[in-house]
């Protein structure tokens, strides 16, 4: 049991005096690159999408 106690006092140690947390005005900035990058993703995504819908409608209206 000892040993259990000891390795969550040396994980709150190491949370507490040992970790650099960032600071509120840098987790704003990655949140909003993050936002960014996932809605440009997306956006590319849905355009592959419907640019292989268009062409593979126009491919089986020839074939068929």
């Amino acid at each position: 049991m000892s040993k259990i106690v000891n390795y969550f006092k040396d994980v709150q140690e190491e949370l507490v005096h040992k970790t650099s947390w960032p600071t509120w005005p840098e987790l704003q900035n990655s949140a909003l690159i993050v936002m960014v990058a996932s809605t440009i993703i997306a956006l590319i995504v849905w355009g592959m999408d419907v640019s292989f819908d268009n062409t593979l409608d126009w491919l089986y209206k020839q074939l068929y």
